[in-house]
């Protein structure tokens, strides 16, 4: 039996604040230079160029990549072999706070979201699974609203047509248009219940970039990239930089669907303690 202390987990939680918003994945910057060095638009190559050397700046110079620094989302993988010493929610909020203020960051963040109030730092949404081993994987996704509310869901009959679920993903980036800041990362849940499909488009965008993908991935990518919508929205080939798509068994009477995209800085850090 491993114990981790509440104090390791708050410490933990405030590295991982400054770093998902400070330096970009080297998985992302990687894409972006393979990006600018296929774009033949003139203007989206500017773009893609400017995007590169903005995380360099951020990087060398400790400043968030963007000013929007999100709404802060904590995924927790708890092995069973672990045994945690303290208060794990308060834990990491108050990790969250602890980053936030370290770095800088805005506290982008109202406690209630009827009446808009804010009342200094709100707490984080947290996602826990438990699962094999005896550790704790912690992920900060700090996700910026202008992508997310380009969120969409959409609950299939059973009997729908491939084609027609995929016209619905590609819809919805055609929808969000230039307003998320593409070039875009696009996450996809299909299957489980409404809430879980949600989840799992969510917890796609974590998926690191690789060189082999699904032919769903592969397909929807391809006419995403055809929509010429480009970086910012300046037209172009790169409307997207990745694809990632997480399936769930589902019951035989539904088929959700959900599309969750991330700008291009979809930022996130993570930590196995």
């Amino acid at each position: 039996m491993k114990v981790i202390s509440a104090n390791k987990i708050r410490d933990t939680v405030a590295k991982l604040c400054v770093e998902a918003n400070l330096v970009l994945r080297e998985d992302i910057l990687r894409q972006l230079k393979l990006a600018y060095a296929k774009e033949k638009n003139k203007r989206a190559k500017s773009i893609l160029e400017a995007i590169i050397k903005n995380a360099a700046i951020a990087k060398k110079e400790k400043l968030a990549i963007c000013q929007d620094t999100g709404m802060p989302i904590v995924f927790l993988e708890i092995g069973q072999g672990v045994t945690i010493f303290g208060d794990l929610k308060s834990a990491v909020n108050k990790g969250i706070e602890l980053g936030y203020k370290r770095a800088s960051l805005r506290n982008s963040v109202v406690l209630d979201p009827l009446t808009r109030k804010a009342s200094g730092y709100s707490p984080a949404v947290i996602h826990t699974e438990v699962v094999k081993g005896n550790s704790l994987k912690i992920t900060v996704l700090p996700k910026g609203f202008g992508c997310e509310n380009k969120s969409q869901l959409k609950m299939f009959k059973p009997t729908a047509e491939f084609s027609q679920i995929k016209r619905f993903i590609i819809d919805a980036v055609k929808q969000a248009g230039p307003d998320a800041c593409p070039p875009y990362f696009v996450g996809v849940g299909i299957g489980g219940t409404a809430d879980y499909a949600c989840l799992l488009a969510k917890k796609a965008l974590l998926k690191m970039i690789k060189d082999k993908k699904s032919k769903l991935e592969k397909e929807l990518l391809t006419e995403i990239n055809k929509l010429n919508i480009g970086p910012m929205g300046l037209g172009g080939r790169t409307t997207a930089l990745a694809v990632h798509v997480e399936t769930h068994p589902t019951h035989i009477a539904g088929l959700p669907v959900a599309v969750n995209i991330s700008c291009h800085a979809s930022r996130s850090a993570t930590k196995i303690i």
